[in-house]
């Protein structure tokens, strides 16, 4: 899906974007010798993220995904277990807690946002269920006051998958904050990006200890290094959840030049909504939804086509110009795994909303006259 274009002329779905700091820094971890995680690299990099999501702690993962399964550990789920999920999501969202045995419950998504439907969130609620986890699609926040309303009502944990949300913000507040846990990732397609990588952002001082435990392999190794313990073992189950040095030193350049990253893409998206605007009036496509009281992250954009034909339709008419649009998730209410773990529900909007959502191509360095093609060719479709 994210392959390379395949001429010069050819505007990929994504791109990721790198200057010289990144091999700079880079180079400089190579010359220190610690390439491994928590190096100096890794330190400074969790200092900057916990200052823009405001959480207590944040610790560096390969991988959001790895971040999930360490909040699924920390939570200490248990066989039969149920986590509130939305449907519209990537698997990840809900892998990490089903690896603990729970049980997934989809909630359906709002038509406006794209994001999970508070106001039906308390009716799926059992005395089974351990977590909601809420994921900020395209870094527009979901309505965080009446969810952690119904959350504290139930004494249930809620996570936040921020996977898209990086420098958004709810009521002017940063998304990453909410939750007991948050989780970040620095994947090729994100705003910001190492390759490969993620966050655990740990919003609750109770939990930051044994967040470092279970990062460590189970094992109290950090105290050990910050001299609170002569000698470290096992005290936790745990995993390998520690970030390279070697990535972090690539992601604080990027963290470095975020402002510039961040203004390109919303120039790019303020184009997209503005030159699609007519277009998608008269040919009955809706555009993206931000609330007033959103701060969005601007990490994509995208158009719901009125059905899977015009979606359908509308990738073909692009790719036949070189340009790349691609859909985005299949709901997972409907998944074989749903079948399997007989989570199977009715979430109709998200049902409709994946027949038709197409993403456009959005990357930092797309370029006015790029994005000019991409617009001129949508608009010349009916």
């Amino acid at each position: 899906m994210h392959a390379p274009p395949s001429s010069p002329s050819s505007i990929p779905f994504n791109r990721a974007a790198f200057q010289w700091k990144e091999f700079e820094y880079m180079r400089d971890a190579l010359e220190r010798g610690q390439v491994s995680g928590d190096g100096a690299f890794t330190r400074s990099v969790g200092e900057i993220l916990k200052e823009s999501v405001g959480a207590q702690r944040v610790l560096l993962t390969p991988s959001c995904t790895a971040a999930l399964e360490m909040a699924a550990l920390l939570l200490d789920l248990e066989v039969g277990d149920e986590v509130i999920v939305p449907a519209f999501t990537f698997v990840s969202s809900i892998n990490a807690f089903v690896l603990r045995g729970a049980r997934p419950v989809f909630a359906d998504i709002r038509p406006d946002t794209l994001n999970l439907d508070e106001t039906k969130l308390e009716q799926l609620i059992s005395s089974r269920t351990r977590a909601i986890v809420v994921v900020h699609y395209a870094g527009v926040a979901c309505e965080m006051d009446e969810i952690l309303a119904v959350a504290a009502r139930h004494g249930i944990a809620v996570v936040e998958d921020n996977a898209h949300g990086l420098f958004g913000s709810y009521r002017g507040r940063p998304l990453g904050s909410f939750g007991r846990f948050s989780t970040l990732s620095f994947h090729e397609t994100k705003n910001l990006t190492c390759g490969e990588g993620g966050a655990l952002g740990v919003n609750h001082a109770s939990d930051i200890e044994r967040a470092e435990i279970v990062r460590e392999k189970g094992t109290d190794r950090s105290r050990f290094f910050r001299g609170q313990v002569d000698k470290y073992g096992w005290v936790d189950i745990g995993s390998s959840f520690l970030m390279s040095d070697l990535l972090a030193a690539c992601l604080q350049a990027q963290l470095e030049n975020a402002e510039a990253i961040q203004q390109s893409r919303a120039d790019i998206w303020n184009r997209y909504d503005v030159g699609l605007a007519a277009w998608a009036d008269r040919s009955g496509v809706r555009r993206p939804v931000v609330p007033a009281h959103c701060g969005q992250a601007f990490h994509m954009y995208y158009i719901l086509l009125p059905s899977l034909a015009h979606r359908q339709r509308l990738i073909a008419h692009l790719q036949a110009a070189d340009i790349m649009a691609v859909f985005h998730y299949s709901p997972l209410n409907r998944s074989v795994m749903a079948r399997r773990l007989e989570s199977e529900s009715a979430c109709p909007v998200t049902e409709d909303v994946s027949d038709r959502l197409l993403r456009l191509p959005f990357y930092s360095t797309l370029t006015e006259a790029q994005q000019s093609r991409v617009i001129e060719c949508v608009r010349a479709f009916s």
